[in-house]
Parts: structure tokens; sequence; C-alpha cells
């Protein structure tokens, strides 16, 4: 079992590792060559993009990585989600086409979004193998479906700004080009390697019980998918191209550096999934592994912090980065506070508590949206920021104050790490003028102050051994 944990991380690591490195290269490619407009009409496109195909899920996706991983038939489970992203997919573009009566050809956004929609069609139907493979634990089978598309799209981005060739044309040919291999290989790869059958198929029993089952997640999809993205949809339509622009590049950074979560969250929903329904868990191991997220969360915000300026500006040319100080700031405080939401909402979700989640997410989408309608016209990107800092908030005291698990005082732990965090780098940017040791004695003094606090202890190496375990 140990093998076998170390082995998934491993593979999911390293397609998340390739995947925030190919994905900051089309990031950069782009923003360095597209003007502040044009980029911003991009993001604005992939954000509504990303939000409508995150809701036609239905949140059928947790639900099959969890029917999967509790010993339900993988071919039946595969075949009614292959049937409703199939079905889904094509009436959503096809209303997309239908989209051509309403708007003038020379909309540029929603240009963008008619013919990057119809790869994002292919990556949605690839998704049924995906979450098939991640319910079976296959994460080295599904690590190589996912990092083809960025692959792809980053060796051809910088390819085309070597010969000075990027535009909007040729970034939607390759953007597609991406999405349609992407869905091949997937195929190909599922095929070989896990020899199910990909059928999809109509029964109206089954599905309208799947539909039934994931009916609780459908409210969590709208909500985190609106949330996710509402900020962008507000700040590109109601604000300009531009601050979105801006916008998106800070929160795009802010999302790479979840890089740790992300390679953590795919692993431990089966795995607690399993766990809960055999009543196999030990309230110390959650605790002791929720303290190292949140020292994992608390370190990577300040690494951001100390590098943003001088790094950013000086790849960007200067279009990014001082622009940003505050923006970038305000977000990695939510890091801290999406890793224990993420963990609490796994937890939850193994133990079907779906109403519960439901309700959480309700409350911080009003927080967000109510955040953002009335932040970002009075302090624009930084208030969107902040909107989003006090949404994770709310869902954060919101999920501890229903928790069961006994994991209440993670919020106390959660103050010290960014605390420590904080007066990390601030004592190190006073004292060390140079950038690279700053940044070397900020790393110092954090592990010193967590020391002191007793968020790091002689025995936790005893306790994460038997993590490995699980």
């Amino acid at each position: 079992m140990k093998k076998k944990l170390v082995i998934d991380l491993s593979a999911n690591t390293l397609q998340l590792v390739i995947n925030q490195l190919f994905g900051v290269i089309i990031f950069y490619v782009l923003s360095v060559n597209l003007d502040k407009n044009s980029f911003g009409q991009v993001n604005l496109a992939l954000a509504v993009l990303l939000s409508a195909f995150n809701i036609l899920s239905f949140g059928i996706d947790q639900v099959i990585i969890k029917k999967v991983a509790h010993g339900d038939d993988v071919q039946t489970a595969l075949s009614l989600y292959a049937f409703h992203v199939l079905f889904a997919g094509g009436l959503f573009y096809g209303v997309l086409l239908l989209g051509r009566t309403f708007f003038i050809h020379d909309n540029e956004v929603y240009r963008l979004i008619l013919l990057l929609g119809l790869g994002k069609l292919m990556i949605f139907f690839s998704t049924p193998l995906k979450q098939v493979s991640s319910g079976m634990e296959r994460f080295k089978l599904l690590a190589c479906m996912l990092v083809i598309s960025n692959m792809v799209r980053g060796i051809s981005l910088l390819i085309l700004a070597v010969l000075h060739q990027v535009s909007i044309g040729t970034i939607i040919w390759v953007f597609i080009g991406g999405d349609v291999l992407e869905l091949t290989a997937s195929f190909y790869l599922f095929r070989r390697y896990v020899r199910v059958p990909v059928l999809p198929a109509w029964r109206k029993s089954p599905y309208f019980a799947l539909l039934r089952q994931s009916l609780p997640q459908v409210g969590v999809v709208l909500i985190t998918s609106a949330l996710a993205r509402f900020d962008w949809l507000f700040i590109g339509f109601m604000v300009s191209a531009v601050s979105l622009a801006e916008y998106s590049f800070a929160y795009k950074i802010f999302e790479i550096s979840t890089l740790p979560l992300l390679a953590i969250a795919p692993l431990i929903l089966p795995r607690f999934t399993k766990l809960f329904k055999t009543d196999n868990h030990r309230r110390a191991d959650l605790k002791l592994l929720i303290r190292i997220e949140l020292i994992i969360a608390a370190f990577t915000a300040l690494i951001l912090n100390m590098c943003w300026n001088p790094v950013v500006d000086n790849i960007t040319h200067g279009r990014y980065g001082a622009v940003n100080t505050t923006t970038i700031f305000i977000l990695s405080l939510c890091l801290p506070l999406l890793y224990l939401n993420n963990f609490l909402w796994t937890i939850f979700f193994a133990q079907n508590r779906l109403k519960m989640i439901f309700n959480s997410f309700l409350l911080t989408f009003a927080v967000n949206v109510v955040g953002d309608l009335v932040l970002i016209p009075f302090y624009k990107n930084e208030g969107a920021a902040l909107a989003f800092l006090l949404a994770c908030l709310v869902q954060g005291v919101f999920y501890l104050a229903n928790d069961k698990s006994g994991l209440k005082g993670s919020f106390y732990t959660l103050a010290i790490c960014t605390a420590c965090a904080f007066f990390s780098g601030l004592a190190a940017k006073a004292l060390f003028p140079n950038l690279w040791l700053a940044m070397i004695m900020a790393v110092v003094f954090y592990g010193v102050s967590l020391l002191i606090t007793m968020q790091l202890k002689r025995d936790d190496r005893a306790g994460l051994i038997g993590l490995l375990n699980w």
C-alpha cells in the first residue's frame, strides 16, 4: 500500500508539474505577445467556457469517482457518463451555434467562445475516461491523459513565438488541435490499458438514478463554477478587458501556486471514501495531515510574495508585476483557506454529507457575489481578490462549525502558520535588500517560527510514515 501511494503521488505530481509548466509557458507567451485587450478577451472567452462545461458535468464527475472507488460496476458507470457528456456537450454547442443569429459577426468575444468552445468540447468528451481512471486509482494512466493538450499547446506556441507568428488566429488553431489530440490519445490509452469498452448507452432508469445521486452536487457545481470565474466575468464584462488581463495574470499565477494541493486532492478522495466506508481512520492522522497541508500552503504564500515584483516585472517587461502586488498578496492569503476547505470538503463528501456541502457553497457563493458587486466597482482587481478571500473565509468557518471529525482546532493552526509566513517575509525584506538572500532567510525564519510555535514537531516524521500506509 505504501509503495502504491508513493507511485500514485509521484505520477499525479509529475503530471501536475508538466501541466503547470506548460500552462505557465502558454500563459506567458500569450501575455507578452498579445496586447492587454486581446489577452483579456481570450481569458474572458475561456472563463465563460470553463464555467459552462463545469456546469454541464452536473456533478456526475465526482459521483463517478466515488461509485468506482466504492466498487460499483465500471462499465455501467462509464456508459452512462459517456452518454451524458455526448448529449449535454452536443446540446450546448448547438446552442452556441444558434447564437450566430443574435451576435453580430465582428463580436470578438463571441467568435472566440465559438471557436475555442470546439476544443473545450473535445476535452469535455474525454471526462468520463479520466474520472473512471481516477476512481480506479489508475493515476499513471490518468497522468498521461491529462498532459497531452497542454504539452502540444505549449510547444506549438513557443515555436510560433520564436517565429513571431503569435496571433489570435494561430492561438485558436493551437488550442483546438491540442484539445482534439487529448481526446484521441485518452480514448486510445483507456482502451489499451483499462480494456473497458467505451460504449455510451441511454438507459432511462439507471441514468435518472445517476442524476438523482448527483442532484445534491448539481447545486454545488453551479455555485462553484460561478464562484471560480464570476470575478473574471464581472471584470471582463463590467470593467474592461485590460483590467481582466491584469487580474487573470495574477489569478493564474495564484492557481499555479496551488500545485501541492492539486497533487494531493485527487489521491485523498478515493482513499477517504474507503476509510470512512469502513470507519478505518484515526483523528490524530487527520489532524497531522491537515497541519502538514497548512504548513505547505503558508510556505507557498511566503515564496509567492517574496519573489513577485522583481521576477514578474522582469519577465513581462513591467506589464503585470507592480500593478498586481496588492492583488497577489490578498489572493495568497486564500491559500491556507483553500487547503483547509478542500480537506474538509473531501471528508464531508466521503461521508455523503452532500446537503451540507451544498449549503456551504451556497453561502460561499452569496458572499463572493455580493463582495464582487460591492468591491469591484470601487477597488477593481483588488476588490475581486478581497471578495474571494472573504468567501473562502466564510466557507472555512462554516465547514469547521459542521465538522464531526475533531478538526475544529485546525483554524488555530491555519492562523499560526499564516502569521509565521507573514512575519518571516516581512522581517527578511526589512533586513536583507538582496532578493535571493531575503528569500533564503525568509524560509529560515519560517522554519524556526514553526518549531517555536510547535507546528513542526519531532514525532511528525513517524506520523507521516504512518500516513503512507493508509
